[in-house]
C-alpha cells in the first residue's frame, strides 16, 4: 500500500478521496485489472454498470456513442483566395454524429480580399460535402437579417467575393452520410 506524505500545518493540499473513492469503485465492480469481471459480476457492459458489492460505491459505465471513425465535432474550414494564406473560420452552429451546438451569427475570422476574388472553402480533415450555402451581412450585425446569398451548391466550395465593404460572411455546410452540418464564419474586409 502506497505510504501517504505526512501534512504539514498550514500545506495546502488536493483531496485524494476521490481517487481513492474511483479506484474502489472500479475494483468491486470487475472494472480494474485484467479487464474480466470481479466476483458476482456478469461481463456485459449493462450489468458491469449496475453490478456492486455491498457497502461499496457503484461504478458507472458510460458507452461510448461515436464510432472510432468520425470525429467528435465537424472539421475546421478555412477560406483563401488563389495565392492567399487560408483563414480558419470562427465555428457558428452545428449538429455533428447526433451531438450539436447553437450560436447566434458570429462576426467572423478577419480576412482582406480583392472585389470578386474567388473565395476557396477547404475542410480540414476533409469531409464529403452534401451541400454548401454562403450568405453575407454587413459587419457588426449580429442577426443575420437581410443576409444576401453569396452561392450554394455540392462540393467544391466555391463563390465570388462580395462587392467593396466590410462583411461577415456565413458558410454554411451540410455533411454527407447525415453526420449533420456546421456554420462558419468570418469577417472579410472587400478592397
Amino acid at each position: 500500500m502506497a505510504r501517504m506524505p505526512a501534512i504539514r500545518p498550514g500545506r495546502v493540499f488536493a483531496p485524494i478521496a476521490p481517487i481513492a473513492l474511483l479506484v474502489v469503485a472500479c475494483t468491486s465492480t470487475g472494472l480494474a485489472g485484467s479487464g474480466s469481471p470481479g466476483p458476482g459480476t456478469s461481463s456485459s457492459p449493462a450489468a458491469a454498470a449496475s453490478a456492486s458489492v455491498p457497502g461499496s460505491p457503484v461504478a458507472t459505465v458510460v458507452p461510448e456513442t461515436a464510432s472510432p471513425s468520425v470525429a467528435v465535432g465537424p472539421p475546421a474550414a478555412t477560406l483563401a483566395v488563389d495565392g492567399g494564406d487560408p483563414v480558419a473560420g470562427q465555428l457558428g452552429s452545428y449538429t455533428w454524429s447526433g451531438n450539436g451546438s447553437d450560436s447566434p451569427w458570429l462576426p467572423g475570422a478577419p480576412i482582406t480580399v480583392g472585389a470578386g476574388e474567388l473565395l476557396t472553402a477547404r475542410l480540414d480533415p476533409d469531409a464529403e460535402v452534401a451541400s454548401w450555402s454562403a450568405r453575407r451581412v454587413a459587419a457588426g450585425t449580429s442577426d443575420g437579417a437581410g443576409a444576401v446569398e453569396l452561392g450554394e451548391g455540392a462540393a467544391p466550395i466555391a463563390f465570388a467575393a462580395p462587392a467593396t465593404g466590410h462583411w461577415s460572411v456565413q458558410l454554411t455546410v451540410g455533411f454527407a452520410g447525415e453526420l449533420g452540418s456546421a456554420s462558419y464564419y468570418w469577417d472579410v474586409t472587400v478592397r
